[in-house]
């Protein structure tokens, strides 16, 4: 490890940057310099301008990942460098806000009867019942399960924050079937590696076969589950602020998307052009 990778890291570190934002971070700078061939210290932004234009005209990077590598290039010389130059040299693409696929209540019943793993089922009935991000899924372990409380223990929260998220009782009944059957001592869902909780991209790969399996038609996601977990709260009235807490948000303004998402909340609203009088709009009564 060179000595500005292991710099690098540890501002990471000192700042509670998640493990998974570290990773991407140091492999953004990494290609960065193998573009070049020469070590970040000796490149200006002359150099991030070309390079910048590289991944737009020519890699053809979509706006995100080119965020994504702004924000580690940012982090790299304005956090662990200290440079005098400008943050601006380092530009961040507009992105396109979208909304995000959410499935119905009787999809997630579809997609749900087709996971055959154990295994699967458990992971992804967990991820919708609290709304976890896959990250946070991965790392739950078997004590994390509190059935006093009826709570489950997120330890591995965006941003270092901890919080407690929602045990379903229909959960319940098949994770005691998964722990009978497996048997897990420390990470509740272990890895194919001894010692290593599951991969996130694991729990990917079982959630895009289960929604080939179910003939539904969407990109389904580990996400598209948190998404649907915090979309049918809202249409059964649980207010926006108690959704925050449980996706653990820091701004409640994050959460605001959903209300563009749950039909039932716009449900019996009546549209300006209903309260019109029918003859001012040239249709007879």
């Amino acid at each position: 490890m060179t000595p500005l990778r292991q710099r690098m890291i540890e501002e990471m570190r000192m700042r509670n940057l998640a493990p998974g934002t570290q990773d991407t971070y140091v492999a953004c700078v990494a290609q960065y310099a193998r573009h070049f061939g020469r070590s970040p210290t000796e490149l200006g932004p002359e150099h991030l301008r070309e390079y910048f234009r590289y991944l737009t005209e020519v890699a053809k990077v979509g706006n995100g990942r080119r965020i994504t590598v702004a924000c580690a290039l940012r982090f790299l010389y304005h956090k662990t460098l200290k440079v005098d130059w400008s943050i601006e040299h380092i530009p961040l693409a507009k992105v396109e806000k979208k909304l995000p696929v959410v499935l119905s209540p009787v999809e997630v019943e579809q997609f749900l009867a087709a996971v055959i793993s154990l295994k699967h089922r458990a992971m992804l009935m967990t991820t919708y019942s609290a709304g976890l991000r896959v990250s946070e899924l991965t790392h739950l372990k078997v004590q994390d399960i509190d059935r006093a409380r009826m709570v489950i223990h997120v330890r591995r929260g965006k941003g270092a924050r901890a919080r407690y998220g929602v045990l379903s009782p229909r959960l319940i009944p098949v994770l005691d079937a998964y722990l009978a059957a497996a048997r897990p001592t420390d990470w509740l869902f272990p890895g194919a590696k001894a010692g290593q909780p599951v991969t996130t991209y694991a729990v990917a790969k079982a959630c895009k076969r289960a929604a080939k399996r179910s003939g539904l038609g969407k990109h389904v996601t580990p996400h598209t589950l948190r998404h649907s977990f915090a979309t049918h709260l809202l249409e059964v009235g649980t207010d926006l602020r108690s959704i925050q807490v449980l996706l653990g948000h820091r701004s409640i303004r994050t959460t605001t998307v959903y209300l563009h998402v749950a039909p039932a909340v716009h449900a019996g609203l009546l549209s300006p052009l209903d309260l019109l009088d029918p003859s001012a709009t040239g249709v007879s009564p």
